[in-house]
């Protein structure tokens, strides 16, 4: 009953209950919280499961029945968008649309093998496994550290088209101050242009080799990688911040911030030397015979050919190329449309990390690396249900967080995989006069974990003899 229990705290303090009762029957509501739940609990998201779960568990559920796998799929096609649009208006009209916050936008992608998905198609996914797709995203905010809004979109749309649609949500939902953390996906002419075009501020990382913050760092090469007032002590990095256009049509100036890091510029040097050794053996192998070789070689070498008969002949460095990237080693960009220091932009820039463990987790813990589904209303469904449980389980995830800075130790407990695997622990067992109690006290570790969400043992005592009241008068 642990886990579920911390899942019943935040569920009532976002007030889920109250939300999805306007959008979903009182009947199909505890089944909606139930599967949510469950794919936390279980890291799972299969349909066929749930009943084996739900045995095991306490339910949000009336009387705590349990449903059947056939219950499940017939839920999961009789939901409509209008309930997850409806949610999704008033989860972000509670918001304080007064302050101002950075939204961190991200998306991925997940294979499909469902045939009759509108929204499976083939694109350009992060790991080819020659199957169709459908991209998925997420906007965050990184000052709350609360999951906003949700995109399921065509596998034939790239990034950066969507982000125009992004920010139309952003502005119909009514954020007005907003500022977008974006990762190096996101940089084209176009994203900046829309952003500006809403009013909104923007903090973009650049990719790498761009030639025009590569001309940047070699103008301040040298003013600033040692000096130790530029060294932001967080990362163990040195920041320079330098004006300049975008691009020559730009309207605005931005703010470049230049990183250099010492550690990282030795690790990339040792990489690309090693890179290079393994190219020019492999070059060094085919000599004297006919044999083409791929750009990346031509990019380090002038290949020499015999004229008469095409035999490779040698291998020439291009120095200038290698020393030019051994130049750069170490730099990274960061570019900001308002002015701010170098500290600011990439400590506003980390705080995205939160969104990414989000994506990682809802693929490796909530089970929906696949949606297990054939259908557009049950895809839409079990997305919809996705980010509830997305919801709940970042709350888990910051909680857990914030009561480890406060611990003198850093107990390896306090993961929420690990957190989940304590609680699942406090168990109730019925006896032979049909009342379910606690099978034990609740656990030193186990008062440490429930503590970060507000919770202590006489609160479970409290709440596990509430459960046996219910169970006792379920038929």
């Amino acid at each position: 009953i642990g886990t579920w229990l911390v899942i019943r705290k935040i569920i009532e303090e976002y007030k889920f209950t109250e939300i999805l009762e306007k959008y979903i029957s009182s009947k199909d509501l505890g089944l909606v919280l139930d599967l949510a739940a469950y794919s936390i609990v279980a890291e799972n998201n299969a349909g066929q499961y749930y009943p084996d779960y739900a045995y095991n568990h306490p339910l949000f559920s009336n009387d705590m029945h349990i449903y059947s796998d056939s219950k499940v799929s017939d839920l999961l096609q009789s939901m409509t968008a209008e309930m997850s649009a409806g949610f999704l208006n008033d989860w972000n009209s509670v918001r304080d649309h007064r302050e101002k916050i950075y939204i961190s936008y991200d998306s991925t992608n997940k294979n499909c093998q469902a045939g009759d998905l509108e929204i499976v198609e083939y694109g350009h996914p992060k790991v080819d496994t020659g199957e169709a797709i459908f991209n998925y995203a997420v906007a965050y905010d990184t000052q709350n550290k609360e999951p906003l809004f949700y995109e399921e979109y065509s596998g034939s749309i790239n990034d950066v088209s969507q982000l125009e649609f992004m920010i139309g949500k952003a502005a119909g939902y009514g954020y007005k101050k907003v500022g977008f953390i974006l990762d190096r996906g996101y940089f084209s002419r176009g994203s900046i242009a829309c952003m500006d075009k809403n009013g909104y501020n923007f903090i973009i990382m650049v990719k790498g080799m761009n030639k025009l913050v590569n001309s940047l760092i070699l103008e301040v090469k040298g003013s600033f990688e040692y000096k130790w007032a530029r060294h932001i002590d967080e990362y163990d990095v040195y920041g320079t911040t330098v004006k300049r256009k975008l691009y020559e049509t730009d309207t605005k100036e931005r703010y470049f911030h230049l990183f250099h890091s010492i550690g990282k510029e030795g690790e990339e040097r040792s990489l690309r030397a090693k890179k290079l050794r393994r190219m020019k053996a492999h070059l060094m192998q085919h000599t004297n015979e006919t044999v083409g070789f791929g750009p990346g070689f031509h990019h380090y070498y002038r290949l020499h050919y015999n004229e008469q008969n095409g035999v490779f002949l040698f291998p020439e460095d291009r120095t200038d190329v290698i020393e030019l990237e051994n130049d750069l080693s170490g730099y990274f960009c960061i570019i900001t449309s308002e002015n701010m220091t170098a500290r600011a932009a990439l400590n506003i820039y980390k705080s995205r990390d939160t969104s990414e463990k989000l994506f990682r987790g809802d693929k490796s813990y909530l089970g929906d690396k696949s949606l297990r589904i054939y259908g557009d209303s049950a895809a839409e469904s079990k997305i919809f249900i996705e980010f509830l449980a997305l919801i709940i389980r970042n709350k888990m995830y910051n909680c857990l967080k914030d009561e480890l800075v406060k611990l003198d130790s850093r107990p390896n407990y306090m993961t929420v995989p690990a957190a989940i695997r304590e609680l699942e622990k406090i168990e109730m067992v019925r006896l032979t006069d049909n009342k379910y109690r606690l099978d034990h006290a609740v656990t030193a570790t186990q008062k440490t974990i429930l503590k970060a969400f507000g919770m202590d043992a006489p609160l479970v005592k409290y709440y596990a003899e509430e459960i046996s009241k219910i169970l006792k008068g379920v038929k």
